[in-house]
């Protein structure tokens, strides 16, 4: 075979492998069982996101500050409620330590006197349900990360949009089922907790309003259930950890987090089982 036979049945090769791809691509593209999330360097959902996520708690709590508290009308400099320096001046006692300090203080310190915009509120709410998301998605199971996203959709006048309490409740199951799919740590299970305790929470509020006629208290019971299992699942894997010392690892302020943590929400579920049995008191009367 000449060269010029080999170059056009390479060209007729790769052509037709382009028109396959082409009648092919399209219905694989428009299938959502095949969308795949970006996850560059795998950081999200790994130690490293782990680590990254709580690293962000910072700027996030900027934007969030910038877009919910607004100056006040009469805002004068003798106010105390807001920072009206355009840049620290060196200290005169502290060191280079607390220069350092009033420099960080200063990028985001507030210098206009006028209120912030809609324009500008909205694009600084945005930005922060960006990174609330982010942060989520870089470590699911931290609890902080998990609660700021939750309380951010659960209250629309945060976010500007009325529909937003579905999607916490769609969040509230992602986060349980990826929660208690994880065997290391006992902390994840705590998280998934709180969050069925967050739909428990608004399944009763649903309840009592009328809000969702198909609602039963056998759906009512069945998250409860729920609810104790994420607490087993947690005296599981903590009981483990007291066995090989990894509680130990952690210092005495995560502990006793973490430790106060199961405590409330193990009030908070006896709180919830008290109100179940008292929706369901009418009923029984009634069929009695």
């Amino acid at each position: 075979m000449n060269r010029l036979s080999s170059s056009a049945l390479s060209a007729g090769l790769i052509v037709g492998g382009a028109l396959l791809w082409a009648s092919v691509a399209r219905p694989l593209t428009g299938n959502p069982e095949l969308a795949i999330a970006p996850n560059p360097l795998g950081i999200a959902r790994s130690p490293y996101g782990e680590v990254l996520a709580m690293a962000m708690q910072g700027p996030i709590d900027v934007f969030f500050h910038g877009a919910a508290e607004a100056p006040h009308d009469d805002c004068g400099p003798d106010c105390a409620d807001h920072d009206h320096e355009a840049a620290p001046a060196a200290p005169r006692s502290g060191g280079l330590a607390a220069f350092i300090s009033g420099l960080d203080r200063a990028l985001s310190a507030r210098t206009n006197p006028n209120p912030a915009s809609p324009t500008l509120k909205r694009y600084l709410l945005c930005q922060t349900a960006n990174k609330l998301r982010f942060a989520y998605n870089l470590d699911p199971a931290h609890y902080g990360n998990f609660a700021s996203y939750y309380f951010f959709l659960t209250h629309p006048e945060l976010g500007g949009q009325p529909d937003l309490t579905p999607s916490a409740v769609a969040l509230a199951r992602e986060t349980i089922a990826y929660c208690l799919q994880r065997e290391d740590d006992p902390r994840p299970a705590l998280t998934a907790a709180a969050a069925t305790e967050n739909i428990l929470e608004q399944l009763i509020a649903d309840h009592k309003s009328g809000g969702n006629r198909d609602l039963t208290l056998a759906q009512l019971r069945q998250n409860l259930a729920l609810l104790d299992q994420c607490l087993a699942r947690y005296a599981e894997i903590s009981a483990r950890w007291e066995a090989t010392g990894n509680w130990e690892l952690l210092s005495s302020f995560r502990r006793d987090e973490v430790r106060d943590r199961r405590q409330l929400l193990g009030k908070i579920r006896d709180a919830d089982a008290t109100i179940i049995e008292r929706l369901a008191q009418p009923a029984q009367q009634v069929s009695n």
